[in-house]
């Protein structure tokens, strides 16, 4: 089964919290596979910390929503602040009424601190 998720671009801008999602963002790309935060997110910290590429993205349209998402990431920039990194994870509840509920807020090297798999020789 594949792990879905989108990844949004926002300006940093004051008053706006980081655990609720911008009213207003500039790009949005597509994740049909591996969308979990150890997987996407740690791709995302990385990118931004060690400029490493990431693959399989989609460009789309500002406004395309997904029904089948499971985690929905925001990538916070403006010139001359740091970039800050917000995850959702986006569940069905018991009624099937769709909630979301913010799991990470930091710096990207805070992700790969919080989500990077332990692959050294101890596991």
């Amino acid at each position: 089964m594949s792990t879905r998720a989108q990844v949004r671009f926002a300006t940093r801008e004051e008053g706006v919290s980081f655990s609720e999602h911008p009213k207003i963002i500039h790009a949005q790309f597509y994740v049909h596979h591996d969308g979990y935060p150890e997987g996407l997110g740690v791709e995302i910290a990385e990118s931004l910390t060690k400029y490493q590429k990431i693959m399989h993205w989609e460009i789309e349209e500002l406004f395309a929503r997904h029904g089948d998402l499971e985690y929905i990431y925001y990538v916070w920039q403006h010139p001359m602040k740091t970039t800050w990194i917000s995850i959702f994870e986006e569940k069905y509840n018991e009624d099937l009424t769709k909630s979301d509920k913010c799991i990470f807020v930091g710096e990207p090297s805070n992700l790969i601190e919080k989500y990077k798999l332990n692959t050294n020789a101890n596991g």
